[in-house]
């Protein structure tokens, strides 16, 4: 009873229409503004033949079920976001979805990542590409993989401003021998995609230097002051380009076990997703099984509660006004009654009405017809139905019923067995006057009420 008689989700915000089924406000609006004459899809799948004015779904005509709304608010539940803990009511639940650790979030800069909420703080500063830091040396705009590689390179190497807007369009390794050159994107997809072949031009570029410093160291003793200048600037060139690949590698060793990591727990994600989509299936399958249940149960229910097994049958039609109208529009032509019978395993039969004539009572009469239908003691009843049927209108004053009675025409084929659900209809096209129906001198409609009565002779 929580869920949406459309999306079969727990209700939101619930609206209960004429019919008795309950729509989330939202699915109601939809169906209404997308579908004319929309129809109750429960009441059709219920039972399509008893289908009335009430199954027409309208805004105006539903109201909020607050008593269903307020049962759902405290429902015991708990966030199914893998690793929360969080249990709590129905009502609560959405203000822990906004502030649930586990929950996972789109980073705010765009950088296209999906973390958890306890972890973006980290991604901001380790891995966001988008989250970009000011260089004070050459004032440019990195990103925190890059900021630590660019320290090296403005503050170590010494390379000033103009240095670097040379390289703005150039990989930051080209002082080291990388050739490539392009888009800032595109630079940065090289410099992330590129990191094995820059340390081996890092290590290159070392071993020239440790060549220059050999160098250097021989041609010591006859320009000392020289080369001792140019021996300390090489071993300090030297020990940054050993700290850059130092980082650089730690860099990759970090990346390598996350990226392991991260597959791993994707298995393992997936394997419990899998199991969870099955049992959902699963229950599914048993809540629709048990819905059918119920609803076969409910049917049979109203029908005994309506049902006459003594060949009498009352009928009391409401809304005899507004259900005229819809006679003379078209909308809904006629009406059946329930089904009764002639005894406990006798005939099944029903009445219809047409409130505005059919026929040669079109306009000017209400027309009023016996319908034998298809009953489960069929093979054991005699063929063709013979019985006298006696139509009356009651005069709600007790004071002149309309009566009108006649034997089965037995070569009808309205009173043969049925093959189908339903025989062809057979009565009194003329049954009564409109004018006399609307008259104010008589107690036919009462109330915006009426009653019609059968009696089927069975001795």
């Amino acid at each position: 009873k929580y869920l949406c008689s459309s999306c079969n989700n727990v209700l939101k915000k619930a609206l209960q229409t004429l019919c008795g089924h309950r729509y989330c406000s939202a699915c109601l609006t939809w169906i209404v503004r997308n579908n004319k004459n929309a129809i109750c899809q429960k009441c059709r799948e219920e039972d399509p033949s008893t289908l009335s004015e009430e199954s027409l779904l309208a805004e105006e005509r539903a109201f909020g079920d607050a008593a269903i709304n307020k049962e759902i608010s405290e429902l015991k539940v708990h966030c199914v976001t893998l690793g929360c803990s969080w249990s709590g009511i129905m009502k609560n639940f959405e203000e822990h979805q906004s502030l649930c650790e586990y929950a996972l979030i789109p980073c705010h800069t765009g950088c296209g990542h999906v973390v958890m909420r306890k972890k973006l703080a980290d991604h901001l500063e380790n891995g966001c590409v988008n989250n970009l830091t000011m260089c004070q040396k050459c004032k440019r705009s990195l990103s925190s993989s890059e900021y630590q590689v660019r320290t090296f390179l403005c503050f170590k190497l010494g390379l000033g401003i103009n240095a670097l807007n040379n390289l703005s369009d150039g990989c930051c390794f080209s002082e080291v021998g990388c050739s490539f050159r392009g888009s800032k994107e595109k630079i940065k997809e090289h410099e992330k995609a590129a990191v094995g072949a820059h340390m081996l031009l890092l290590l290159q570029h070392i071993r020239q230097l440790k060549a220059s410093l050999f160098t250097a160291t021989k041609a010591a003793n006859s320009f000392i002051p020289w080369s001792e200048l140019m021996i300390s600037e090489l071993e300090n060139k030297l020990h940054v380009f050993e700290n850059i690949v130092a980082v650089l590698n730690k860099e990759v060793e970090t990346s390598n076990l996350e990226i392991a990591a991260f597959r791993r727990q994707s298995e393992l994600d997936q394997n419990l997703i899998r199991g969870l989509e099955l049992k959902i299936a699963e229950l599914h399958r048993c809540l629709t099984q048990k819905d059918a249940s119920l609803s076969t149960l409910h049917k049979s229910l109203l029908f005994c509660e309506q049902a006459s097994y003594d060949g009498v049958f009352l009928w009391k039609i409401t809304d005899v006004g507004r259900k005229l109208q819809d006679s003379v529009t078209g909308r809904t032509v006629s009406l059946y009654s329930p089904a009764f019978y002639t005894a406990k395993y006798g005939y099944k039969v029903c009445l219809r009405v047409y409130l505005n004539g059919d026929g040669a009572g079109k306009g000017t009469h209400m027309s009023l017809f016996f319908v034998v239908m298809k009953g489960d003691y069929d093979a054991l009843l005699p063929w063709p139905f013979r019985h006298k049927v006696t139509f009356m209108l009651l005069d709600q004053n007790n004071r002149e019923h309309i009566i009108d009675a006649f034997r089965p025409d037995l070569a009808s084929a309205s009173f043969q067995r049925p093959v189908n659900e339903m025989n062809v209809a057979s009565g009194c096209p003329m049954f009564l006057p409109l004018s006399k129906l609307q008259s104010p001198k008589y107690a036919y409609v009462k109330e915006d009420t009426l009653f019609l009565k059968c009696i089927i002779e069975t001795n």
